[in-house]
């Protein structure tokens, strides 16, 4: 074959096109490596030459109003696989299935999955199983950081506080609407590593460190809350009603003290499983619960009259037995009629057409500026993540029978912490108080500092003093001569009101079935506490509020009066030898039940805190002259705490059950068991650290 220059051309031309594409393409390649792909590139290098791991911060505890933990988080360990460092994934699997718990195959896929480079394999798993694998060596297999959330109390205000995730975030109630300042800022430890990822021995690591949440104080008082809590326990059990609702409440200030869902369920052990279950047992009914509130809202009623100069207490009123309303008749609740009677007595009596005439006497719009100013048809603006607004008609819409059936509590729906909220501006002196659950947040540690204090805020004035002291007589009145005196506790002025209210099913009115309730404070005088007790659907021949809501709402009255310090003071017509004064005994090193056993006979309330031990500590102090009656507080302990109120954390590892109780109560410590062992393994906070007495130590058994 003759080559000619023309061929020598071509084959010339041939060599630099496929040279020129071999560049093109070469160049191409590299800059979609280097330039689009420059980023997913030098991640997926990181990710192959570091490990990143995140130190989970430490949530926030929850503290009630006297500092008794009622939420806090302990120490656990997360599993991570690192499969390109796995040397035996059959081995790996075989032994992590077994301790943990988990699918043998799926344990393998992970172990020798090596697309990933680090593998989440189970998180807060307990130190027992920690220690087992540890002690295996199994290459591949870290630990990280974590933490697991704890409730000592398990279903104390369950509702009211929530619970977390596996994450660690809030989920429901107070957890979730102050998660963000609970939760903190998990933080990392970024180290260099070797292909397998494997830590390179001298290769640089940076610490991120976490930042912990706050500490969160309530105005929720342990102790309180938990007898309103027996007593709605109680209550369900003896007269078998569907529910039951009770919210404890500082009148003057708007300060919950207490909030009671029953039935309950420990927020340890959610039944996460059963969403319809769980989603019924957190509805939090004291704060969405929207329900006709029958004659608690003739408070509301009365207020109105009084303050717009519509009636006064000695007005007269007649009542047929019914009232003609726009040509309809509205009976009583009594069959036989009232026949004369003061505002008071008819208060007293509860009587509908008392009720009827003074909202036709104040008129539609003095009636409802009232409503409105009271909070009803509004959020009570609680710091919770959900609240009812109740139901209010607007009054463009309102005809005259609607008015008259409002003004004795129904065709009106209402929240319970809304009425609450409203009763106390009607007997605090005429303020309408924003109600709050958190106090203070402050951060963790043996020396907090408040970050954040909540003061008690005022919405608006909605009556005068003058009315609001008017109020406090009459609703006294209802206790000592009315409806109300299932609720009389001697020594103490109480003023309520009960109410007997229909239950509407299916959009009618539901034969048979009621809510009853009280609402009562003490003094009546000088108010200090206010307690609204609801009964949902009792199961019992009289249902009224008298008698199957009063008598439970005394029983909360009484015990947080004593509790409180608010000394009982008995009228000539009580027990005589209440009004003398006598000398506190000292009852310091003495058993506990015979401490008891001499307060009570010289006729003080006693209080322990502690059921192990001596007493150590007692208020009033032994020598204060005291009023029969007076709540003595005693402190059972077996040894005396530090000066500055501390302990330290006694050494209890390797001890049973009973033995790690009794030590840990003898040093004013209260426990509670992680675990299902019989011996004390370890401690949160640990053995030697100095705690404010009656701190919750968590102890793991195994």
């Amino acid at each position: 074959m003759k080559i000619t220059s023309y061929t020598v051309k071509k084959r010339l031309i041939t060599t630099f096109i496929v040279i020129a594409s071999v560049f093109i393409i070469t160049a191409g390649v590299l800059f979609y490596r280097q330039i689009i792909q420059a980023g997913w590139m030098q991640a997926k290098a990181n990710s192959q030459w570091t490990s990143d791991l995140t130190i989970a911060a430490k949530r926030g505890r929850i503290l009630d109003a006297n500092g008794n933990v009622l939420a806090q988080s302990a120490s656990a360990k997360t599993i991570i696989l690192r499969p390109g460092a796995v040397k035996e994934p059959d081995r790996v699997a075989d032994e992590l299935a077994e301790i943990l718990g988990m699918d043998r195959d799926t344990v393998y896929q992970k172990a020798t999955d090596k697309t990933k480079s680090e593998i989440w394999l189970k998180r807060q798993v307990e130190r027992e199983a920690e220690e087992k694998i540890r002690s295996l060596s199994l290459a591949g297999v870290f630990f990280t950081e974590d933490t697991k959330r704890y409730y000592p109390y398990s279903s104390l205000a369950a509702q009211l506080l929530g619970f977390v995730s596996v994450d660690g975030s809030g989920q429901t109630g107070l957890e979730l609407f102050y998660n963000s300042k609970l939760a903190g800022v998990n933080g990392r430890i970024i180290a260099e590593t070797d292909k397998n990822g494997v830590e390179l021995p001298y290769g640089v690591a940076r610490y991120l460190d976490a930042q912990n949440g706050l500490d969160m104080v309530l105005s929720v008082d342990y102790v309180i809350q938990a007898r309103a809590e027996e007593t709605a326990a109680k209550c369900l059990s003896e007269t078998g009603a569907e529910s039951v609702v009770c919210i404890v409440m500082q009148p003057k200030t708007g300060a919950v003290y207490a909030m009671v869902n029953a039935p309950t369920f420990d927020l340890n052990d959610p039944p996460r499983s059963d969403m319809a279950l769980l989603n019924k047992l957190t509805y939090n009914s004291a704060l969405l619960m929207n329900y006709e509130p029958g004659s608690t809202f003739k408070i509301v009623t009365t207020a109105a009259a009084l303050d717009s100069g519509t009636a006064k207490k000695d007005t007269m009123f007649y009542c047929a037995g019914y009232k003609i309303v726009d040509g309809a008749r509205i009976k009583c609740w009594r069959t036989t009629p009232h026949g004369s009677e003061t505002l008071q007595q008819g208060v007293c009596n509860s009587c509908n057409p008392v009720f009827m005439t003074l909202a036709e006497m104040m008129g539609k719009e003095t009636f409802y500026r009232y409503i409105r100013a009271f909070g009803f048809g509004t959020g009570t603006q609680i710091d919770f993540n959900s609240e009812g607004s109740g139901i209010v008609t607007d009054e463009k819409y309102v005809t005259s029978q609607d008015l008259a059936r409002i003004a004795f509590g129904q065709s009106v729906a209402v929240t319970p912490m809304q009425l609450i909220t409203a009763a106390s501006a009607a007997v605090n002196g005429g303020n309408l108080m924003r109600p709050y659950l958190v106090k203070e947040f402050r951060t963790q540690g043996s020396e907090p500092v408040t970050v954040e204090k909540i003061e008690p805020m005022t919405v608006r004035r909605v009556i005068s003093e003058e009315t609001s002291a008017t109020m406090r007589e009459i609703l006294e009145a209802v206790v000592t001569s009315g409806g109300g005196k299932n609720a009389y506790i001697p020594g103490y002025r109480v003023g309520g009101k009960t109410g007997t209210a229909q239950i509407y099913e299916n959009g009618k009115i539901a034969a048979g079935k009621h809510i009853a309730s009280f609402i009562g404070f003490a003094p009546a005088d000088d108010p200090q506490i206010i307690v609204l007790f609801i009964v949902n659907k009792p199961n019992v021949a009289v249902d009224f509020g008298s008698v199957v809501a009063a008598p439970y709402a005394r029983i909360i009255l009484e015990d947080s009066l004593r509790y409180l310090g608010v000394q009982a003071r008995y009228t000539t017509d009580e027990i005589a030898d209440y009004n003398k004064k006598v000398e506190v005994p000292d009852v310091r090193n003495k058993k506990i039940e015979d401490a008891v056993a001499l307060l009570e006979e010289k006729g003080f309330y006693v209080l322990v805190s502690g059921d192990s031990g001596t007493i150590t500590a007692q208020s009033p102090e032994a020598g204060v002259a005291a009023v029969r009656g007076t709540a003595v507080c005693i402190t059972a302990s077996g040894k005396s705490a530090e000066t500055d109120g501390t302990v330290k954390v006694p050494d209890i590892l390797g001890r049973g059950e009973d033995d790690a109780k009794k030590i840990l109560t003898e040093n004013g410590l209260t426990m509670l068991k992680v675990g299902n062992g019989k011996t004390a393994v370890y401690t949160t906070p640990q053995v030697g650290e100095k705690v404010p007495v009656g701190t919750v130590i968590i102890v793991e058994f195994h």
